[in-house]
């Protein structure tokens, strides 16, 4: 009889030492999982500030007489493709996360190639309203950077974290993925050509 009981209360200590840690490992991923969840939503706000005021920007771009329209129509089409492009945060995949990343590219380089045209409209840059919007629109470009850093850093201690032994076989049992990082677009490795 006493030994059926120290069995018995072996037992139940060796599952308390394996049950507790799991449920403790179990809820710090669901907490680091939604804390990632909840910057990616930054990221996107972000994201759709700059979509907002796109039209904004064309609107009063278009007003200037004889302005470059393949440049607005490539600003309209990248908008466009970008706002069809989604990555569901429960389960971000590289490839989804690629293709967003693509696409908010397309959007930045047609954007980047509006402004240098409009350097060639005096008039146009010279309006409160242009200035007004081109600064909105740099203050988003930054913020757009801080949220992608912040993003990677929190992803970064997810995935770490979902990684170190025993939690890796937690994570497995329980579903946990590693979550992407934004990286440099392609093009940024190459050096840019200046002509004097």
């Amino acid at each position: 009889m006493r030994t059926t009981i120290i069995v018995i209360g072996v037992i139940i200590v060796i599952l308390l030492l394996t049950v507790f840690p799991a449920i403790s490992s179990y809820n710090s991923m669901v907490n680091k999982d939604e804390t990632v969840k909840s910057a990616w939503a930054q990221v996107e706000n972000v994201y759709q500030r700059r979509l907002d005021l796109i039209p904004n920007l064309v609107n009063t771009v278009k007003g200037a007489a004889n302005f470059e329209q393949t440049t607005l129509t490539k600003v309209i089409e990248a908008r466009a493709k970008a706002t069809q492009v989604t990555v569901d945060p429960s389960k971000m995949t590289q490839e989804s996360f690629q293709k967003f990343q693509e696409a908010q590219g397309q959007v930045s380089s047609s954007l980047s190639r509006l402004l240098v045209t409009v350097e060639q409209y005096p008039q146009l840059k010279a309006t409160e309203g242009f200035m007004q919007l081109q600064s909105q629109l740099e203050g988003t470009e930054n913020r757009i950077t801080v949220e992608r850093q912040r993003f990677n850093e929190i992803a970064q201690e997810y995935n770490s974290y979902i990684r170190k032994f025993p939690r890796n076989m937690f994570a497995s049992m329980f579903g946990f993925q590693q979550k992407p990082y934004f990286t440099a677009d392609k093009e940024a490795a190459k050096a840019p050509t200046v002509n004097f």
